[in-house]
């Protein structure tokens, strides 16, 4: 029988996803001048108040006030009426220096010996269902937000649109889970109070409020939707119809919002930040952390092999599972599970069993968190792309960016989003056969 799945995702202007923004944003500033910096940044936001919080062990000297109050204003708090606004925002800040117990059990003579900055279990998780080998439903969740943030900062049409925003969407799938067609899209996003109430009554107020919400609605299936479907592969456009529900500010007027409207965490977006429910999560967050810290690289790491291995044929979905104990460089496990779909055989000609598989990628892939830093260029400052729209699925490209301290400064390229290249295909066919 048919089945429906969902997934979500949050603006830029979220206040979860503002407050990683700024975690993330600290760290590639203390690594464009201290490599090897130790971070462990968490931001709270709120009415007119920013709070950062962690522990850093590095070299480098960053204005953190300058940093908060650039990632507020590039993704447009920038009104008095937003209650939370780059210029007028305070700025506390609690950041101390990162534990010596922690730091003995990470560091370690032999570079390559480095122990997981933590224990605990990550996932990577990948199928075949999208391009980007990233679930459909949270796909287009991340692209209609992408596409409304867009619009709002082109200026052109929708021009009452605030930064805060959320998406939703539902999908159809056949018994052989495969999508069969789009059911219902959530959005409601910020806006201006752009309809001018005709009198004080309650009944001109909701009157000023339907002809917002209204608006809204037609903007989003005439503006917003148009535009999301030019960039989708003709065989998922295909799965969109007149038939879908649209539930649009399903609430009414969304006008008080922003970390005025709702208090933002660093880290409380983790499935957002992932794969939006399918596959598993193992519980610790990204932003606002260096590659030391396995919650993070590992993650990545796992995603790559899960990815790759996909990409090669080996199965139509897979979740890569591995854990650490902390201070320890080697895993202590690694779990691969195709969920039944496996497209591989051994070497008596039956289906190769989800263990096998997960021997053979032991083989092709170094787990060691040194190797994992080394493998995706992770003591580079390439972390504030990640913070919005999802930390996978995303297209690797090159920022530059000046990096150096103490008047030494130079600008390199960095390559980002590094655990998105298919670069071990060749070697997994080559080494399933395939």
């Amino acid at each position: 029988m048919p089945y429906l799945f969902t997934s979500e995702s949050v603006s830029e202007g979220h206040p979860d996803k503002v407050a990683d923004q700024i975690s993330d944003a600290l760290l590639d500033e203390f690594l464009k001048q201290d490599p090897q910096s130790k971070v462990a940044c968490e931001t709270l936001v709120t009415t007119g108040l920013v709070v950062l919080s962690g522990e850093v062990k590095t070299e480098a000297y960053v204005d953190v006030q300058k940093v908060a109050r650039e990632v507020i204003k590039r993704i447009g708090y920038t009104k008095s009426e937003y209650k939370f606004d780059s210029e007028a925002c305070g700025v506390i800040s609690a950041i101390h220096e990162q534990s010596a117990d922690i730091n003995q059990g990470v560091e370690r003579s032999n570079p390559e010996d480095q122990g997981a900055g933590d224990q605990g279990m990550m996932f990577g998780y990948a199928t075949n269902e999208t391009d980007n080998y990233m679930p459909l439903a949270l796909s287009v969740s991340h692209l209609l937000l992408q596409e409304l943030a867009a619009i709002r900062k082109e200026g052109s049409e929708m021009t009452y649109l605030r930064p805060d925003a959320k998406s939703q969407v539902t999908i159809r799938y056949s018994d052989n889970h495969v999508p069969e067609k789009i059911d219902t899209i959530v959005i409601s996003t910020q806006h201006d109070e752009f309809v001018e109430a005709a009198g004080e009554s309650n009944d001109a107020k909701n009157e000023a409020e339907v002809q917002m919400v209204q608006r809204i609605k037609e903007d989003v299936e005439n503006i917003l939707m148009p535009r999301v479907l030019k960039q989708l592969p003709e065989r998922i456009q295909e799965l969109f119809n007149s038939n879908i529900t649209y539930h649009i500010n399903p609430t009414g007027k969304f006008v008080i919002g922003g970390p005025h409207g709702d208090t933002g965490l660093t880290g409380r977006k983790i499935i957002v930040d992932t794969y939006g429910g399918k596959g598993a999560h193992g519980g610790g967050a990204f932003s606002g952390k260096d590659s030391s810290k396995v919650d993070r690289s590992a993650a990545y790491a796992a995603r790559h092999i899960a990815k790759n291995l996909v990409a090669a044929g080996v199965a139509d979905q897979a979740l890569v599972q591995v854990a650490y104990a902390i201070g320890v460089a080697k895993p202590v496990g690694l779990y691969v599970t195709t969920y039944g779909s496996t497209n591989v055989k051994d070497a008596s000609g039956n289906t190769m069993s989800d263990g096998e598989i997960a021997e053979k990628v032991n083989r092709l892939f170094d787990m060691r968190p040194y190797a994992i830093v080394q493998r995706f260029g992770l003591q580079n400052p390439i972390f504030s792309e990640t913070a919005a729209y999802g930390h996978m699925g995303r297209t690797p490209s090159i920022k530059q960016v000046e990096v150096g301290r103490n008047g030494h400064k130079e600008t390199r390229e960095f390559e980002t989003f590094t655990w998105e290249k298919l670069d071990h295909v060749d070697k997994i066919k080559t080494e399933f056969g395939l």
